[in-house]
């Protein structure tokens, strides 16, 4: 039902396109039926990359989801640019009437229209929403596809011993391999995060789009992290549409650690703090789901904790439990703007550093990209976090 919903949704929007691109730009009956066919074929693929590749497989589905996907970033952007244009093209109209025409130049009491004028005014229109959609995506792919941003964030801990000050947490998240980002991607990540020479490496969820059997050989070079107290994960949503249970195996298998509703210590000189982490909130409907109590049960209260969860809105659970910082991904800071907008309505926090009563969230914007290989307003990171103690008041 709601896949009939979204292609009946699809399917009017490109018949938006088509009026605005197509009928109002073109004369000939001709160009009409070539602009709605070509637009006609740009609704199937992106109805085919939406819904196939969980049928045909990732290496099958990389064939259309590059143009799928690009297609569908440049959809979305015409559709905002033209919406945003409707406002000055209904206060043109006036312009578009022959002087002197009144409301009964015409049979049906409409003003008469000047057609040179109102194929003007429909052709500027469509210029200016391809040459700026174009840009735009073009622009976002560029950013999707260069090396992530390596930031780094000095976080003030309470009660933080100084034998961690400075500690280095490497925070990775969202590198979904997939059709688009293979292993090449991972090389890259592992690469740059090995050269922030990390404390600790976080992997905050969402690796893969599609199961162990497809893109086992593109996570491999995760065995090549390297830090001093290792490299540790949790699951996020897209984990439990590709198999969980069999990329926990997978990632296990690989020497990575993995933090199933548990906490760990880590110990350094003879200090310790505490690293715990929860599953996904999709868990809850595989009988997985976040466990936070369970998670910081019998840890010690008189050291820090530092709490690794996929989605930011579980932060309300870790400050009610005292915990200092948690370590988030899930909303690649929006993506592509003005996502940033409706991203902000189911989480506490888009992206960077936020404070939720005592517990500091820190959301990184991902290293990879779901859907269209594009990025506007939010480019992929890599993020090292450095635990410091908390400076005079």
């Amino acid at each position: 039902m709601f896949l009939a919903v979204v292609g009946v949704v699809v399917a009017l929007l490109h018949v938006y396109l088509w009026k605005r691109l197509v009928k109002d730009t073109t004369r000939t009956p001709t160009g009409r039926r070539i602009g709605g066919v070509a637009l006609v074929v740009l609704a199937v693929l992106v109805a085919a990359t939406l819904v196939l590749p969980r049928f045909v497989g990732v290496e099958v589905a990389a064939w259309f989801a590059w143009p799928g996907y690009i297609w569908l970033a440049l959809f979305f952007y015409l559709l905002v640019i033209l919406a945003v244009l409707e406002l000055p093209r209904l206060a043109l109209r006036r312009w578009s009437r022959p002087l002197g025409a009144t409301a009964t130049t015409t049979v049906e009491s409409e003003p008469a229209v000047d057609e040179s004028r109102r194929l003007f005014l429909a052709r500027g229109a469509a210029v200016v929403a391809g040459v700026a959609s174009t840009s735009i995506v073009g622009a976002g792919m560029v950013s999707a596809l260069s090396p992530p941003l390596v930031k780094r964030v000095p976080v003030p801990i309470g009660g933080l011993n100084p034998v961690f000050g400075g500690f280095r947490i490497a925070v990775v998240s969202d590198i979904h391999l997939g059709p688009l980002l293979g292993r090449a991607h991972t090389e890259r990540l592992v690469r740059m995060i090995n050269e922030t020479q990390p404390d600790l490496v976080a992997m905050v969820g969402d690796l893969a789009d599609g199961t162990v059997a497809e893109l086992g050989r593109a996570a491999e070079p995760l065995q090549d992290l390297v830090s001093s107290f290792g490299t540790f994960f949790v699951t996020g949503n897209h984990e439990y549409y590709s198999g969980y249970a069999q990329w926990v195996r997978e990632l296990e298998r690989l020497g990575l650690n993995y933090l199933h509703n548990e906490h760990t210590q880590i110990n350094r000189a003879g200090e310790k703090i505490t690293l715990a982490g929860v599953t996904d909130l999709t868990g809850k409907s595989l009988g997985d789901a976040p466990d936070m109590s369970r998670a910081l049960s019998g840890r010690d209260t008189t050291i820090p904790t530092v709490m690794l969860a996929h989605q930011p809105v579980q932060v309300s659970d870790s400050a009610r439990l005292g915990v200092d910082l948690q370590l988030s991904g899930h909303t690649h800071g929006g993506q592509m703007y003005p996502f940033h907008h409706m991203v902000s309505l189911a989480q506490p926090a888009v992206s960077g550093l936020s404070k939720v009563d005592d517990t500091w969230l820190y959301v990184t914007n991902g290293a990879g990209v779901w859907g269209p290989p594009v990025r506007v307003g939010a480019p992929p990171d890599i993020t090292v976090i450095e635990l410091t103690p908390p400076g005079p008041r």
